[in-house]
């Protein structure tokens, strides 16, 4: 493996990591206090040299002990942030400098995620209120939902927060990238999430039958979109349709092509690619009939014109 795809391979290590911190909904140590009318639990974390202490909830044993080993996992991923940071500095990297339309774009992904994350979720036919969304990515937890729902929405906000680190977005959109994305959107639903597929799929109300992925196939085909001339959004929407159409995972490829077009179209400085709610039906009956061999040019054009935000309207 080159020194590159070195770097490349722990960035992305380095981001998952971060995002895995960032979605911990207890952040420090527990702490136990007591007074006259009962216990009480509280997390204790330094911030800016001082001290700090914040109210959890009642004390049980069960919110205590899921506190304990957030702690503890807290702590192994910043150990592992450290050897990675470490190896990074040994290999000779050094974080270049966004340019301003990618900040500005980010920070406009950033500031829609929760939107995005819906959308795409109504998008999977996950039955969710944007509340009920808000919740699971602010809490992590919600009454009244099936858990693969609140996982799959979860991993959304895994994944998005993969794409949106600054030393990813910096980091080419290949084959590894979006293999990541899919691990991600598939965790804890599929083991193998993140892996091409080898088995037949079919696609429900579809007379498509998406063969077999081969894998060197698969990177030359991506490379070749990305790489392509053209306007960066006509090569994210490309990008979007072939990894849904050829179906490279076992299940999650309209989640992960969604985010991996994105991650292009960011790293470009060129918006966003989200399928509003109001527009999922119609992207679905346009996506059957391109899976069934109608030309892009159609459903391109309905993503340009009803799917694409820009800073700039």
């Amino acid at each position: 493996m080159s020194n590159i795809e070195d770097i490349n391979t722990l960035l992305r290590e380095k981001a998952e990591l971060e995002a895995r911190l960032r979605l911990m909904p207890y952040d420090g140590s527990p702490e136990i206090k007591e007074n006259g009318s009962g216990k009480y639990l509280y997390i204790r974390k330094r911030i800016g040299g001082r001290l700090t202490s914040k109210y959890v909830d009642v004390y049980s044993e069960d919110l205590y002990q899921l506190l304990l080993r957030n702690a503890r996992e807290a702590r192994e991923i910043n150990k592992s942030l450290r050897k990675i940071n470490k190896q990074l500095a040994e290999s000779g990297y050094s974080k270049a400098k966004l340019t301003a339309e990618v900040i500005m774009n980010l920070d406009m992904a950033r500031a829609n995620m929760k939107a995005s994350i819906y959308d795409q979720a109504v998008l999977e036919g996950v039955s969710t209120t944007f509340p009920q969304t808000e919740e699971i990515i602010e809490n992590g937890i919600i009454n009244g939902m099936k858990a693969d729902d609140v996982q799959k929405i979860l991993n959304l906000k895994h994944a998005w927060e993969f794409i949106l680190d600054e030393d990813v977005i910096q980091a080419d959109s290949d084959y590894y990238v979006l293999c990541h994305i899919a691990r991600l959107v598939n965790e804890g639903l599929y083991a193998n999430g993140g892996r091409i597929r080898v088995v037949p799929v079919t696609i429900g109300g579809c007379s498509y039958v998406p063969p077999i992925p081969i894998e060197s196939d698969v990177k030359d085909e991506i490379k070749s979109i990305v790489n392509a001339d053209g306007e960066d959004i006509d090569k994210a929407i490309q990008i979007c349709m072939y990894c849904m159409k050829r179906q490279i995972f076992i299940d999650g490829n309209k989640r992960a092509s969604v985010i991996f077009a994105n991650h292009y179209l960011i790293s470009k400085g060129k918006g966003l690619l989200i399928v509003p709610e109001k527009h999922v039906s119609e992207f679905k009956m346009l996506l059957v009939k391109y899976y069934e061999g109608e030309d892009i040019s159609v459903i391109r054009e309905f993503l340009k014109e009803k799917c694409w935000v820009r800073i700039n309207g």
